[in-house]
């Protein structure tokens, strides 16, 4: 029975990986652009160094859409944590990355996995970080209307070209992200339920 429990930790697990890593490895909206204003709007971008939130994530394949709550904490430069609320059949599975390993864990099964030195979950899409450090390197543009400011970068990636983020403009905190293929076809919606920036510490993730 035990080890039926850890293969069902494992498939879902490696499930979930699938479609992370499938987007990243196989790979605007524009408007009036001014440029002092992109360059401040991309200092607030990069000042963002640690975020806790709750996210409603959409990832469409070839076959079928698969819909996510997750539960999300990352504090610069790499340390990242994750718990899946929904859907029922993976509830409770737990993704920590230290910056170097990674642990899987199981709240509802009790059960633990380590994998060392593992480095591709630092480009997880689904991350906030990852969108914050493209940023570094790709030039933005920027669309507002009298609520919302649209950030929008492009990539040389063909599954994950073109990316645009949406800012409340009162609040200054993220709304939603899209994430579209070559022909601008949304293959991952992530709309940010509830989100806190720079209040999160290295202590709520490990």
């Amino acid at each position: 029975m035990k080890n039926k429990k850890i293969i069902y930790v494992c498939i879902s697990f490696l499930i979930f990986s699938i479609i992370i890593i499938f987007f990243y490895y196989k790979n605007s909206k524009t408007g009036k652009n001014i440029s002092k204003s992109n360059t401040d709007l991309k200092k607030y971008i990069l000042s963002i160094s640690s975020y806790e939130a709750t996210i409603s994530a959409e990832i469409t394949t070839n076959k079928n859409t698969n819909k996510y709550i997750i539960k999300q904490w990352y504090v610069s430069p790499n340390l990242f944590k994750q718990e899946i609320q929904a859907p029922e059949n993976i509830k409770g599975l737990r993704l920590i990355y230290d910056g170097t390993n990674l642990r899987i864990e199981n709240s509802r099964l009790n059960l633990s996995k380590i994998y060392q030195n593992y480095n591709c979950f630092t480009n997880n899409i689904l991350c906030l970080s990852n969108f914050i450090e493209e940023c570094k390197e790709k030039e933005i543009t920027q669309t507002e209307n009298e609520k919302e400011i649209t950030i929008s970068i492009q990539t040389e990636k063909r599954y994950s070209k073109f990316k645009e983020l949406k800012i409340d403009k009162k609040t200054k905190l993220p709304i939603e992200m899209k994430i579209m293929d070559e022909n601008k076809k949304t293959l991952v919606y992530i709309l940010y339920n509830e989100i806190t920036i720079n209040n999160t510490a290295k202590e709520d993730i490990i």
